[in-house]
Formats: structure tokens, sequence, C-alpha cells
């Protein structure tokens, strides 16, 4: 982080981004007890209610409030819960979800005419190549359909911060709850189709612990609501330069949190996996500041 952002401020962003990697850990136990879709009903049913009623809606379009809903909902988190939950482990998840920032910049390129700058090009190799070695390194813990869901996680994630763009200077935290509207009935309705119907999610949910409540909450209030309203504030007092470096430390409180409390192992492969998708990450992101401070000298 640029030693301009004071210590208080680089306090909170480490405190946002361990909020966002541990949470990988905390989706692993919960699903546990709720089958996926249906823990994705309940994260974006208490991200919307009580909130709504005390946030104003968002000068945006319905339209844009419900693809981005769908974007993150179902395409984001429902397809990376189910993949979490038997496809792939909550480490590498926390890795290979970061693709999004790729993705976006594929967006970017399409519906903005931006070009792709050759350094952006050879990040994306980069970590491309890390992905590579997490497919030749499929087992029972991480199959291809797990990987191939989290980079379709990645993409959904992608078409909505190409959506949120869109909208142009709004406040998140506002933004996101009224688009969990959005989220919320197509999650239930598969649910209801694919895991179980009306009565066994009813079962599910009162013998539910206390402890996959926790985690359900977690999910609303801490990574959604506290997670985005506080990178929001962040973003409102700094470039987005001073902050923008702080993500790429998810994939490493992610890894480093299943590591620690999922026993979740760090072979030599994995570590060179994580080193080049996070390489390619860093090079998308410093190379052009890099450039001018070399063109300055």
């Amino acid at each position: 982080m640029d030693p301009g952002l004071p210590t208080s401020h680089l306090f909170l962003a480490l405190v946002i981004v361990a909020v966002w990697g541990t949470n990988f850990v905390v989706i692993k136990n919960s699903l546990s007890t709720f089958p996926p879709f249906y823990f994705a009903a309940l994260r974006y049913f208490f991200a919307f209610l009580p909130i709504v009623f005390f946030v104003p809606r968002p000068t945006v379009s319905w339209s844009n409030l419900c693809i981005y809903g769908l974007a993150t909902g179902v395409g984001q988190f429902g397809v990376l819960f189910y993949a979490i939950n038997s496809q792939i482990s909550p480490g590498l998840a926390s890795l290979v979800i970061q693709t999004q920032v790729f993705f976006t910049i594929g967006f970017a390129m399409l519906f903005a005419k931006e070009g792709l700058q050759r350094y952006q090009a050879v990040a994306v190799t980069i970590s491309m190549t890390g992905l590579g070695i997490i497919a030749l390194h499929t087992d029972s813990t991480t199959t291809f359909l797990g990987l191939a869901l989290v980079v379709f996680g990645g993409l959904s994630w992608g078409i909505a911060n190409t959506v949120s763009r869109q909208a142009g200077s709004i406040n998140m935290l506002s933004y996101v709850v009224w688009a969990s509207a959005f989220s919320i009935p197509p999650l239930v309705l598969i649910a209801l189709f694919f895991e179980g119907g009306a009565v066994h999610l009813w079962d599910i949910t009162l013998a539910a612990p206390i402890g996959a409540w926790v985690g359900v909450l977690w999910q609303s209030w801490g990574n959604t609501l506290f997670g985005y309203a506080a990178w929001a504030w962040l973003l409102s007092k700094h470039p987005a330069a001073l902050v923008a470096p702080a993500p790429l430390l998810v994939p490493i409180f992610g890894m480093g949190a299943s590591a620690f409390f999922l026993d979740e192992s760090l072979p030599l492969w994995k570590m060179m996996a994580a080193s080049l998708v996070i390489t390619g990450l860093v090079v998308n992101l410093f190379w052009p500041k890099l450039l001018q401070r070399f063109k300055s000298l």
C-alpha cells in the first residue's frame, strides 16, 4: 500500500480484504448446513432486508440493478457456492475468482472500445499460466468442473463490474442493497427446484445451528454491507490508485485461512500457481505507473 495512506485507513483496508479473504472459509463451513443456492438466497435476503428501508434507491435504471443483481447473485456467488460445496477448495477459489479483473478488461474493450495494451496482454498470459497449472493438478478436492465454475464466477463478476461502471458515481452500499432484490427470486427458484423443495428447505432452516446463521449474517452484513460500504468510503477519501492494490491480498488471506482453519494443503504447485496469478494482477495494476516513473528518470 502507498505510504500516503493514513495508518488508520490502511488498517481499515486490511480489515476489509481480511473479511473478503477469510470469507471463503465461512462459505465452506456454512455449506455443511445450507445447500449452495439456498445459502446464496439467504445471503441476499438479509443484505436486502431490513437495510432497504434505510437507504434510498440509487439513481440508476431498474434494468441496471437487475443485471447487476443477477450477475452477482446467481452468476457469481450462486455458482461460486456450488463450486466450493464439492468441486474446488476454498483457498483456490479465492484465487481463481480474481480472473474477474481480466474479464472486466475484456468487457471494457468490447463495450467502451478501450484498446488492449501490451502490458495487459502480458498480464493475462501470466495469470492464465497459473490457471493452467491448477488445471493440470485437478483431484478430488479441485476438479476441472470446479475450476471452470469459478472462472464463470469471475466472468459474472466482470459483468457486474461493467454494469456498475455504467451506473456512474453512486452510493455503492445503496446500489448493492437494492440490486439484491433481483438476486433473491432466481436463487430461491433454483433452490426450490434443485435442492429439495420448500418443505425440505424449511426443515433445514429450522434445524440450522447458530454457527450456520452466523455464517449467513457474515455473508450479508460483514462481507456485503460492511465490505462494500467501507470500501466505498475509502475510495471517496483517497485516489483509487492508493487503495486499489489492497484486493490483491484477498487470495493471500483466502489461501492462508483455508490452510489454517480447514487444513488445506499448500504444495509447491499451488504456491507457483498463486504466484503467477497474483503476478499477472500486479502487472495489470502497476505497470503503467512504473513505466511513467521510468520515463521521468
